[in-house]
């Protein structure tokens, strides 16, 4: 019985046998379609200037054939590596228990799958670390870097800047006074609009004594303008009233813990992440406090798998969270390619909304 074989099914066949043992290559492409080799290179390389009809002709041929580009000569041509840092200064253990990152993350691939790119994670768990990255950086072993969660003052985008490697923040970044790094695009959410929007609430709730379990000010720009929008509604309130934690569950229990202590009157509490909310509403079950009667309890993220899994569901301010790494992966890749266009000083500030459940 004979078997006809489909085009590629019989270039994969011819390939695997005696004499013909060998890959498809450019000059076979060009050859069939009856194209330059360089014409060819600039449809596999996905280049313009190419027109319609030849792009599909040589495509139905690289189909034909079962061509696939040698990747290294294809890097030689392109300068590119099709791989992206995302940096965290933040220990591993930790980012991969936080369901923010897992979302922003999430993101981040969708979009550098759609460019045909693939995510490395860095992580900055000791000073150590620093040298590492930077070397890994400054190999050519990447075409840009997401960087998050970098304190004032930190050295990588001043080193990303010297070797000419485009990076976007996650998150607006904090640097010091005098620092040298300009012009880096950013995607952030609505921090102080949305803290406003969560204290509002709870003032239109009838609630007098609103407490706030703020994230590290010092260390980044979201907590620091969540705490800034706390502060635009309640102009007077005093500093017992507030408290801050590391954006951890146990970070948001300890911090609950001494507020209660320290202001037992306190009727509502807005928390700078629903993570650290759900340490709160730990605390205040344990301490005996009903949630909303007694305290009414904001959140800021909606990370749906916390916000509803919490007892009661958690009110709180949503941000599209897989978007913005979706943002910040389009910022880095658009133009054909992170090493051809340096995103430039464009940023994305993305909106955020008010979602009421049951803790407030």
């Amino acid at each position: 019985m004979q078997v006809q074989l489909a085009p590629t099914e019989m270039a994969l066949t011819q390939r695997s046998h005696g004499s013909q043992l060998r890959r498809p290559t450019l000059e076979d492409v060009a050859r069939r379609s009856g194209v330059s080799k360089s014409t060819v290179s600039r449809v596999v390389n996905g280049e313009p200037r190419v027109r319609p009809e030849v792009v599909e002709r040589v495509r139905e041929v690289v189909s034909e054939l079962g061509y696939v580009p040698n990747q290294g000569a294809r890097q030689l041509v392109t300068h590119r590596t099709g791989a992206v840092a995302v940096v965290a200064a933040h220990p591993a253990d930790r980012l991969f228990l936080d369901p923010f990152f897992d979302c922003l993350l999430r993101g981040i691939r969708r979009e550098l799958a759609r460019h045909g790119a693939q995510a490395v994670l860095l992580f900055l768990d000791e000073p150590d670390d620093y040298a590492r990255v930077a070397d890994y950086l400054g190999g050519g072993h990447v075409d840009g870097a997401l960087l998050f969660s970098l304190r004032p003052g930190d050295r990588l985008p001043e080193m990303a800047d010297r070797l000419g490697l485009p990076t976007v923040f996650g998150g607006r970044p904090l640097l010091r006074d005098g620092d040298t790094v300009h012009g880096h695009a950013y995607v952030d959410g609505d921090n102080r609009g949305g803290a406003r929007q969560a204290v509002q609430h709870l003032v239109a709730l009838g609630r007098q004594r609103i407490a706030t379990v703020a994230g590290p000010y010092d260390q980044e720009n979201s907590a620091a303008d969540r705490l800034a929008g706390y502060h635009d509604v309640l102009l007077d309130a005093p500093a017992d009233l507030v408290e801050k934690a590391d954006y951890t569950r146990q970070g948001g229990a300890d911090a609950m813990a001494v507020l209660l202590d320290r202001r037992p009157d306190l009727d509502a509490v807005f928390v700078a992440s629903d993570l650290m909310a759900s340490g709160a509403l730990q605390t205040l079950r344990e301490r005996g406090r009903r949630v909303p009667e007694d305290v009414a309890v904001v959140g800021f993220d909606d990370i749906v798998s916390i916000a509803e899994s919490t007892d009661p569901p958690l009110t709180t301010v949503h941000q599209d969270v897989t978007e913005m790494g979706r943002l910040m992966a389009h910022l880095l890749m658009r133009d054909d390619g992170a090493r051809d266009a340096t995103p430039g000083g464009s940023s994305v500030v993305v909106p955020t909304r008010l979602v009421r459940r049951g803790s407030a």
